[in-house]
């Protein structure tokens, strides 16, 4: 069996890679896992999933996997991701399990784990759940009669997850005109009536899923109709939403993108200024522009860095009491009101800022001078030998001694697709072209 977790759970073709079957064992062995109880009572798993289609048959096989290991199954229907990592925590239940692939493709689904508290596992316990199905040992205890587990309805879950987002808004937004795009996907429902509730004016786009649309041109990974929607409104902000709701990018008032590292940047200044960033150091991966590393240190605010995705931030600000981290994708972790990347809870900490300084969020932006960064995907055999090959690392010293510390280079392995990720920054445009070229050249020739 090969390596079932990427960098965010389990995620393949829905029903071909991902299929009934090895979602049933997945929930299984997550129970046998993580189930925390003394004995004396069931373990408690809460469900939820986004709108796609195939969402509907995954969950009746997860559901099937978590109640014939004996799990109670708490069952939440549609929300968002961090609705889910709320919601197992507030349930006090041993597991959480959301069905999505978030921003990919509608074809596409996913397995995401969340342990007591509503947190993303590490990686020892996925290699535990991993091994658990490969070996079939959660087949050993296998309950009957009365002891198989139950199913019943969360129904209050969305209710409950809404009002723990606006309680966390201390300044009204009204005034405030915002265009949110939910990409027909989990937050449908909840973002528009999150940014009404707290008393912006809300025009919304791309909230209407029909199990079929989720992502399709809309929402984060799409953000021209956002674009659109925001001038023809004459709104102040566009925000969007991926599919399961746990990134926000924004829109100016003119259109210009506005993506993670600026909004990370200007939450980290509004806690910096309140006397509220712990430790005056916000967390951020490897793929941060070096542009807001340079904000955050004329500012007096530490950076520290992990790798990519939103549990290893979420693992750096656990393990080093800190309370901001994020990803330039636009996944912010505000760890005083949530456990996992949260794009609504985002969403509203960037009107606050906007409605507490009465600046527009052009000119709140405008903090983090942007080096010109390339990304270039290189398509090889086998992505750790080249990442980790000694031409390839020659290349990468002779850059980085080229660009100093003007410059940065970022190569790595990507986490679930034979690619090797090329990142480069450089002072101009054409510098950058040039160097990840040059770099992707011998990554391809060592591939």
């Amino acid at each position: 069996m090969g390596r079932l977790f990427g960098t965010d759970g389990v995620r393949g073709r829905a029903n071909s890679d991902l299929t009934p079957e090895l979602a049933l064992s997945v929930a299984r062995a997550a129970a046998s896992v993580l189930a925390d109880r003394d004995g004396t009572s069931r373990p408690v798993a809460v469900v939820g999933r986004d709108p796609r289609a195939s969402g509907e048959m995954l969950e009746a096989a997860v559901v099937a996997g978590l109640t014939s290991a004996g799990a109670e199954v708490l069952l939440a229907g549609v929300v968002p991701t961090p609705a889910l990592a709320y919601l197992t925590g507030r349930s006090d239940a041993d597991l959480g399990v959301m069905i999505s692939a978030s921003h990919n493709p509608m074809p596409d689904n996913g397995i995401k784990l969340f342990s007591r508290g509503g947190h993303k596992l590490p990686d020892a316990v996925e290699a535990a759940i991993e091994q658990t199905v490969g070996s079939g040992s959660s087949d050993d205890h296998r309950p009957t009669g009365g002891a198989i587990g139950r199913v019943r309805a969360l129904a209050d879950g969305v209710d409950a997850y809404v009002a723990h987002l606006l309680s966390t808004v201390d300044q009204p937004l009204s005034g405030l005109s915002v265009v949110v795009d939910g990409a027909h996907g989990a937050a449908a429902g909840a973002a528009p009536e999150v940014y009404r509730r707290a008393g912006a004016t809300v025009h919304a786009i791309g909230c209407a899923p029909d199990g079929w649309n989720i992502n399709d041109g809309i929402g984060s990974t799409h953000l021209g109709p956002l674009i659109d929607a925001v001038r023809e409104r004459g709104a102040d902000i566009g925000l969007a939403h991926d599919g399961d709701a746990d990134r926000c990018l924004a829109v100016t008032a003119a259109g210009d993108v506005v993506d993670g590292d600026a909004i990370l940047a200007v939450c980290a200044l509004a806690l910096h200024e309140r006397g509220a960033l712990k430790a005056d150091t916000v967390v951020a991966t490897v793929m941060s522009n070096l542009g807001f590393h340079h904000t955050m240190r004329d500012a007096g605010i530490s950076v520290a860095t992990t790798a990519v995705g939103d549990r290893y931030v979420l693992e750096a600000l656990r393990a080093q009491g800190l309370s901001l981290g994020g990803e330039q994708s636009g996944h912010l972790v505000f760890l005083e009101h949530a456990t996992t990347g949260d794009g609504l809870l985002t969403g509203l900490a960037l009107l606050s800022r906007m409605a507490a300084t009465g600046s527009s969020l052009a000119e709140l932006a405008s903090v983090v001078r942007r080096l010109p960064q390339v990304l270039v995907n290189v398509p090889v055999r086998d992505r750790l030998a080249v990442a980790a090959s000694d031409e390839v690392a020659a290349a990468v010293n002779a850059v980085e001694e080229e660009l100093g510390e003007a410059g940065r280079v970022l190569l790595r392995p990507s986490g679930t697709e034979q690619l090797v990720r090329v990142m480069v920054e450089a002072p101009t445009q054409d510098q950058a072209d040039a160097v990840a070229q040059r770099l992707a050249t011998v990554v391809a020739q060592a591939g």
